[in-house]
């Protein structure tokens, strides 16, 4: 017989597990510079900066971090549906 809290219970320890995950990645942080332009991104997928030939360009960040959001949530809809 199949014990429905277990499965309760294993859920919420990967649940756990994954929140401590997603943490310790935003603590994370990568640097990459090409062609006289820098991205600083956290380990979550976070834009911090972008600077082209030493020129904070904000809009550029911004709507590079929207495009990575929107992406989540796509990838975050597709697992969805496929637990179902």
């Amino acid at each position: 017989m199949i014990n429905p809290f277990k499965a309760l219970g294993d859920m919420r320890a990967f649940q756990q597990k994954a929140a401590a995950m997603q943490k310790q990645l935003a603590q994370e942080e990568v640097t990459v510079e090409k062609n006289g332009v820098k991205i600083v991104m956290s380990g979550d997928q976070k834009v911090k900066s972008i600077e082209i030939d030493g020129v904070m360009e904000n809009r550029i960040a911004e709507a590079f971090a929207e495009a990575v959001k929107k992406t989540q949530e796509i990838a975050a809809r597709q697992l969805m549906q496929m637990q179902e």
